[in-house]
């Protein structure tokens, strides 16, 4: 009986000790998604400074070839409405109906309209118009901050929350979140690389992003704490579904 107090208290502890560091690191990027996003605002419609933005593109200039276009092409398709909206409905199908866990299936389209929304009113709002000579084809609409960068750190951070919360293999875990988080680095370098968007566009939009996906994650989860009882028989709500192989006791719980 003691040794299995003793057990029980360990675990407790331990995963105590991980929800605070999780919530170290969720600070951390709020802190430092809401200093870049507002230190590009303040270079590019303060004071006005697009040098930067400028010797991005000339230093580029010299690393093209036609097989990076075509792979920088192709890697773009990744952050568009073509890919994104196609993948979020399937996402959302796969937590419905083939591993169900409701909640996802609520959070995944919350995150994917509301991001929609935040990115067109800043678009508007801010009014910056694109870069004048595009490296193959012109891009349509405003340019800041990059509609890209922010919908794919969103959709793909999204997963990589989904992943750290549902794979409890962590030799599965950690190459599929280290792959999600250089895809949304490569999407978003591929806006700069074919010149539609200043690597200013760029930044924003990924630091824009990345404090819409924790916000949000934040406000759902407490929604769903608040909502368990009364809209649980309604919603469904269960554990997270599993991928990869082995339980893992002391897996780590959703910090928001």
């Amino acid at each position: 009986m003691i040794r299995k107090l003793s057990g029980k208290v360990r675990r407790f502890w331990a995963s105590l000790a991980l929800l605070s560091v999780e919530m170290v690191l969720l600070a951390a990027v709020f802190l430092v998604s809401l200093t870049v996003f507002g230190y590009m605002v303040r270079r590019v419609f303060v004071l006005q400074n697009n040098d930067f933005d400028q010797q991005v593109f000339d230093y580029l200039g010299g690393w093209v070839t036609p097989g990076l276009n075509r792979f920088m092409q192709a890697v773009t398709f990744l952050g568009t409405h073509r890919f994104l909206i196609p993948a979020n409905l399937s996402l959302i199908a796969w937590f419905l109906f083939v591993r169900p866990h409701k909640w996802y299936s609520i959070k995944v389209p919350a995150i994917a309209l509301s991001s929609l929304l935040l990115m067109s009113l800043l678009k508007n709002l801010f009014g910056r118009s694109r870069p004048l000579d595009p490296l193959l084809e012109p891009a349509r609409g405003l340019s800041f901050p990059s509609g890209h960068a922010l919908m794919s750190m969103t959709f793909y951070g999204l997963l990589i929350y989904i992943t750290y919360h549902s794979v409890k293999n962590p030799r599965l875990r950690w190459p599929i979140i280290a792959f999600l988080g250089l895809l949304i680095l490569t999407i978003s370098f591929s806006r700069i690389y074919l010149r539609v968007h200043y690597t200013s566009d760029v930044l924003a939009g990924l630091a824009l992003g990345a404090l819409w996906v924790v916000l949000a994650l934040k406000l759902i989860r407490r929604i769903e704490k608040q909502g368990k009882r009364t809209l649980g028989p309604i919603v469904g709500h269960g554990p997270a579904p599993t991928m990869g192989t082995g339980p893992v006791p002391n897996a780590p719980s959703e910090p928001m």
